[in-house]
């Protein structure tokens, strides 16, 4: 399985008790059948010309309203972050977990090299930012840049939990005690995820990617929108339909009268600028229209 769906899976898949879980399971398995049994969607889930976000909002579209919550999220992200061509595959190995899980009662995690291990840990923190608003990040930030620098500045907790050798529990024991009453429930998951889903050796490199990996996940969360005008409550729900079916996430919008505009709008979100300004375009004209354009054009005139 790709290691950011199998960190995703194993939160989501990992929080339902066990009627809910057999459920989900036998609603993944119908899932991968239906792909299999279906040409038409099977197409369209592994047409490359087809962005990933959109992939996602396909399934989202067809489950929604079906299948239980968190069929509808682990397929939908399987959708959206598989490649193309990997989507019916992906669809059937979490298929394969939930049955697993379902009759083991556990969701194994294998050993994976250093990027892998750290990708399978943002799946994880995927699924848990995903359930919360975005004013809680500086907070989980935070609470993740400090406990690195507590586990990089004491030697002997250092050496326990980078001892691959040590006894899971134990190692997440230790982490809980130290940290259980001093932050919030997301924080802790993604402490202790980065013990049980990222390599031993790599426990601070882990956690400080958590840092910029959730700074960037609110950057892609949060539209920072200047608009020339006031928007109404219908512009803003068009606004944020588009901007979640671009990023595959639940955006909220900052909005500021920006009169200078003219008109139209100006979005940043993540690293990404939408710029449908009146000034913008008027911009673009002046520079069609300078002296050198005209010159440029009058000599390319066919008369």
């Amino acid at each position: 399985m790709l290691p950011k769906l199998e960190g995703y899976a194993a939160a989501r898949l990992g929080s339902l008790d066990s009627a809910a879980l057999a459920t989900v399971a036998g609603e993944l398995t119908s899932l991968e059948q239906t792909v299999l049994g279906r040409a038409d969607l099977r197409a369209v889930l592994t047409d490359t010309s087809i962005a990933a976000a959109s992939r996602g909002l396909i399934v989202h579209d067809v489950l929604v309203g079906k299948v239980h919550d968190v069929t509808l999220q682990v397929a939908a992200y399987a959708a959206s972050n598989a490649p193309a061509q990997e989507v019916p595959h992906a669809l059937a190995e979490l298929a394969i977990a939930a049955r697993d899980l379902t009759h083991n009662g556990s969701f194994p995690l294998g050993s994976l090299g250093l990027l892998a291990s750290r990708q399978r840990v943002a799946g994880f923190a995927d699924a848990q930012l995903d359930d919360i608003d975005t004013r809680n990040f500086d907070e989980i930030e935070d609470g993740l840049f400090r406990w690195a620098r507590t586990v990089e500045g004491n030697l002997e907790l250092r050496r326990l939990l980078l001892d691959r050798d040590a006894d899971l529990e134990s190692r997440l024991g230790t982490v809980q005690a130290l940290l259980g009453d001093k932050v919030d429930a997301v924080t802790l998951a993604l402490a202790c995820f980065v013990i049980q889903g990222g390599r031993a050796r790599d426990v601070v490199g882990t956690l400080d990617y958590l840092v910029d990996y959730v700074a960037k996940a609110r950057d892609w969360r949060v539209a920072r929108v200047h608009t020339a005008r006031p928007l109404d409550e219908q512009n803003r729900a068009d606004l944020v339909a588009s901007l979640s079916a671009l990023t595959g996430k639940n955006v909220e919008l900052q909005i500021a009268d920006s009169p200078e505009l003219l008109g139209g709008v100006l979005v940043e979100i993540g690293d990404l600028r939408l710029d449908a300004t009146t000034r913008a375009r008027l911009g673009a004209l002046r520079d069609a229209v300078s002296p050198g354009h005209l010159y440029e054009s009058s000599l390319n005139r066919n008369d």
